[in-house]
This record gives structure tokens, C-alpha cells and sequence, in this order.
């Protein structure tokens, strides 16, 4: 039998930080307060019994709901990115938590073809989740993606939300799509009702905000471009929570009309964000307004630094981490904003601490 002495000490811490960081490889978030920055990696494909997520509670449907997968479903888009996972898990728990009827939802996820694997915590951690993964070839986006104020923001994935509509299945007429970086704390069901009146988008307006600041001064002096906005009051709207009317999109042919302004921001840089500013183009002030209650965006602060902000005046049914700052991120460096305690309670992850426990 080995001997124990202190001198061993330090090969078993040696030996546990080894394991720990395996299983950090295999799909765990490193702390930006550890390391200097955040990584997130994929779960291990050969060990899919050891989920970095807890298993999230069943959720039945109340009274009324109606058979689940029927007409009555409420179709939910998202993205699945290993930088945002665990604000995946999260918005979903939040969602069906809140839900009268959580199993007439139908989620829908768009994951690049580079992390195929990612869709197996979704599996883990809502064993009746009623979902479906599409994969998402970032080849639809080479060449159409232009660097904006933040990289995060130039990530093929961020500009999947413009594919949606050739990728959900065409019995899908309307779908709901939302970030990864939100909790839901209403019903879903009132913002899936929302009447469209014949727009093909509905989304909180904001019509108080400078909208000239969303492009350079270049697209302003330009008449050519400019005219673009002529027979409407363009005002900015957050592309990170839509109601989309799935068949008009694709009769309008939208998803052509966002890559050509795509186009052209590759030959002349007439805005600095990623994917909003082409929706922008083609859609604000032809858009159903929703309450702003359903997004109450700008809790991550802006896209350079992501300063802590207060919550807006008013009721709440949808909060939004929109900017730089991510709630997982800041409650892990111990640094976290006010608003971040919000986010916490749907907080799925296992910490490493939790591993150890277990």
C-alpha cells in the first residue's frame, strides 16, 4: 500500500485540477476571472452520460391547452453556440417555466455544422423537450459578413436569424425567434397571439432612439441609399426577439433583400453592427409594434465595454442581455451587475464545485 504524507499533497491537487480540466474540455465554461478570458468548448462525443447541465424539471400543460402538436403549437427558433449555451439552457427553462402550456411548444435550433454536438446538452438537460436541430452552413454567409465594432457580432451563426425561414419546415407558418442571452418571465403564448396585421414582422419598436447612429455618415450622404427609407418613419427594433410570419417572408423574398444590403455595406461600409443594421434596411417602420414589455433589452451594456444598466421603468414579460456584458460571465467573475440576480434562478449549469460534490 502507498504511503500517505504531505509531500503527496500537492500531486492530488495536481491530479484533481487534471481532471477537472478534462472535463472542462469536454464542454465546460473557464472563467473569464480564471483565465483572463471566457472559453467555452464542446462536450466530449464519447461521453454523453456527463451532462454540465442539471436536468431541468417536467413541465405539464394546465388546463385548456389542447393536445400537444397540434394546431395550437407555439413554434420557438434559437441558436445553439457554444459561446451562448448556457444562456440557451436558461431562456429555455425560463420559457417553459412560464408557460400555461409548455408542452404545445415546439423549439426549433439552428447549430453550425462545426459544433454538432452541442445539441445533445438540449437533449440532456429537457429529456420532453419537443425540438428540433437544423444545421446551419456557415458557407451561406462566406464573403457576406463584414467586420463590425465586436467580434462576437461577426460570428456566422449571428446572421443564421436570416435563414430561418429556408430552414423550419413550411407547415411552420409563424415562428417566434429569440437570442440566447434572455429569460422569459410571461406566458410566450401572449407574444405568439400578437395580431400581425398583414406586416411580415412583429417586434418592439423604439422610435425615441437615434436612429441615424446606426450608420455611417456615409450611407446619409447618400442619396441612392438614403431613399431606401422613403414612404416610411424608420425606427429601431431589436432583431433578438421577433414574431415572424414564415410564409410572407418567404413570398417577399426577404432573406435576398437583407443579403443585397449585405452586399453593399462589403463595398461601401455604411453601418458598424453585425446582422441588425440590414434588417434595419429592409424592415423598421414596416413592422407590427409589440409592447416593450417584450424586450427589455441593453442589460448587457453597450458593445465596447458592457457597463451595468438599470431596468426600464414599466412591466416586464422579457428581459434581454443584449450587449457586451452576458449575466453567466459576470455572476462568474464575481462581478455581477444588479440586474444578473435576475438571470441567475434559471441558471442550469454545474459548476465544477458542483462536479466535485457529486
Amino acid at each position: 500500500m502507498a504511503s500517505w504524507s504531505p509531500s503527496s499533497v500537492p500531486l492530488v491537487a495536481v491530479l484533481l485540477s487534471l481532471l477537472l480540466l478534462q472535463h472542462c474540455l469536454c464542454g465546460c465554461t473557464v472563467s473569464a476571472a480564471r483565465i483572463g478570458r471566457a472559453v467555452v468548448l464542446k462536450p466530449c462525443p464519447d461521453d454523453a452520460s456527463v451532462s454540465i447541465f442539471h436536468e431541468a424539471p417536467v413541465f405539464n400543460n394546465g388546463e385548456g391547452c389542447g393536445p400537444s402538436g397540434g394546431p395550437g403549437a407555439i413554434h420557438v427558433a434559437m441558436t445553439l453556440d457554444g459561446n451562448y449555451l448556457r444562456g440557451t439552457m436558461a431562456a429555455v427553462l425560463s420559457i417553459l417555466q412560464h408557460s400555461m402550456c409548455p408542452e404545445n411548444l415546439e423549439f426549433h435550433f439552428l447549430e453550425a455544422r462545426t459544433e454538432p454536438k452541442i445539441s445533445s446538452n438540449i437533449r440532456s438537460t429537457f429529456p420532453y423537450l419537443n425540438f428540433t436541430v437544423y444545421p446551419f452552413d456557415s458557407n451561406r454567409v462566406q464573403g457576406k459578413i463584414s467586420r463590425s465594432i465586436r467580434q462576437a457580432l461577426d460570428q456566422p451563426l449571428n446572421y443564421a436569424r436570416i435563414y430561418l425561414v429556408d430552414l423550419i419546415p413550411t407547415k411552420v407558418k409563424r415562428v417566434i425567434y429569440l437570442d440566447s442571452d434572455l429569460i422569459v418571465v410571461d406566458d410566450i403564448a401572449k407574444l405568439w397571439e400578437v395580431e400581425l396585421k398583414g406586416k411580415v414582422l412583429a417586434a418592439p419598436e423604439y422610435c425615441h432612439v437615434n436612429f441615424t447612429m446606426y450608420f455611417t455618415d456615409l450611407f446619409w450622404l447618400d442619396r441612392s441609399l438614403t431613399q431606401t427609407f422613403e414612404g416610411r418613419r424608420p425606427c429601431y427594433f431589436n432583431t433578438g426577439v421577433m414574431v415572424v410570419d414564415v410564409e410572407k417572408w418567404r413570398q417577399g423574398g426577404y432573406t435576398q433583400k437583407v443579403e443585397e444590403w449585405m452586399g453593399v455595406q462589403k463595398q461601401k461600409r455604411i453601418y458598424h453592427l453585425g446582422s441588425l443594421p440590414p434588417f434595419l434596411l429592409v424592415l423598421a417602420g414596416n413592422i407590427k409594434a409589440v409592447d416593450h414589455r417584450w424586450n427589455q433589452h441593453g442589460l448587457g451594456g453597450d458593445n465596447i465595454k458592457g457597463k451595468c444598466r438599470r431596468l426600464h421603468p414599466g412591466p416586464i414579460s422579457l428581459l434581454h442581455w443584449s450587449g457586451k456584458g452576458k449575466p453567466w460571465l459576470r455572476l462568474d467573475s464575481r462581478r455581477p451587475c444588479i440586474v444578473d440576480h435576475l438571470w441567475a434562478p434559471y441558471d442550469l449549469y454545474r459548476s465544477p464545485k458542483h462536479f466535485l460534490e457529486e
